[in-house]
């Protein structure tokens, strides 16, 4: 009860007429509601899939830069399209964000994985292998951006256990796992810890959970940037904003894993910025391509061989996940 209501009052309708008008306090009210009780599986589950298509572009032109070379590499573009396709039908339908959406979740985690293991053995293959960690891992495949990829399909996996906003049957209370179903075949403590957690995510209860989750992410995500622009040598002063920032968001998604007042106050602070930064790297990212020679006219190329236009964005999708985590109620253990 004490975290409910320190919820009501950091989201009280005054605070939200301070920056809004008043026209969309209701509005926004419900919305947090939705978050808060886990019924906004509709909306989560559409921005997985929209969120699949930064990730499938960006892979698509890096992997462009390697030729190709190996089939595999072609994987994510058809992981992130049918996690686009899933997250959609999900969106549309209750019986695909039970069924299809999980699977192809699963399945494009797993080539994020799989991707991580190719990225690592291509750094080892390199002239010295990984007695030259930093040269090579500069010099090598992104190391962590099969894991990036995965953010997507993260956020589709958590939007399989969610309820459905606007469903009847949905704005119910949760009912417990049916007594037939495959739990019963673990032991006792696991099957009541299993039943817990799901349940847990299915009233809305999974705040450190996705806080845990953005500590990792914003990690992989400031790796990324700290290499890519290692590489350009830090040229402008823009381009250490998210090798700052990323350290930052990641102490606030770490100490709202123990805290309520850090997951109600510098989380959603320090991903605010992390989003904003995220926008503004876009920005930039997208002047650069144009400032190419040819600009316009060699679009597709400059794109290609430009600075990655995507990443920001990839960037800002951490600071979505912990923003969204400091808008969940706390796990009931």
């Amino acid at each position: 009860m004490k975290g409910t209501e320190e919820f009501r009052t950091v989201t009280s309708p005054a605070m939200l007429e301070t920056f809004l008008p008043g026209r969309l306090v209701h509005g926004t009210e419900e919305v947090l509601g939705h978050i808060r009780e886990g019924r906004f599986q509709r909306s989560l589950a559409l921005i997985a899939g929209l969120s699949s298509i930064l990730s499938g572009l960006e892979v698509t032109y890096e992997h462009y830069r390697g030729s190709y070379s190996r089939r595999v590499m072609y994987t994510p573009l058809v992981a992130s399209s049918a996690l686009l396709a899933a997250g959609v039908w999900a969106f549309k339908s209750k019986r695909a964000a039970r069924t299809v959406l999980p699977v192809v979740s699963v399945l494009s985690l797993a080539d994020g994985a799989l991707g991580f293991y190719f990225h690592v053995r291509g750094i080892q293959r390199k002239p010295g292998g990984w007695r030259l960690p930093i040269v090579n891992m500069i010099m090598g495949p992104p190391i962590f951006a099969p894991l990036l990829f995965g953010i997507s399909a993260y956020l589709g996996m958590i939007a399989y256990y969610l309820r459905r906003e606007g469903d009847p049957e949905e704005g119910k209370m949760p009912r417990p796992a049916h007594p037939h179903s495959w739990a019963k075949y673990l032991p006792t403590r696991i099957e009541h810890e299993n039943i817990s957690w799901e349940q847990d995510l299915r009233e809305g209860r999974f705040q450190k959970h996705l806080a845990a989750a953005t500590v990792m992410w914003a990690f992989f995500s400031g790796f990324e940037a700290w290499y890519s622009h290692y590489k350009n040598n830090f040229r402008y002063k823009m381009q250490w904003t998210p090798v700052i920032i990323a350290p930052m968001l990641m102490g606030a998604a770490a100490g709202a894993i123990k805290s309520r007042r850090v997951a109600h106050t510098w989380l959603p602070a320090m991903s605010a910025l992390a989003i904003a930064d995220g926008s503004l790297g876009f920005y930039y990212h997208a002047r650069g391509v144009l400032r190419r020679p040819g600009g316009r006219k060699h679009l597709l190329y400059n794109v290609t061989y430009g600075p990655p236009i995507f990443a920001p964005l990839l960037f800002a999708a951490c600071g979505f996940v912990g923003m969204l985590a400091s808008l969940l109620r706390r796990e009931s253990k």
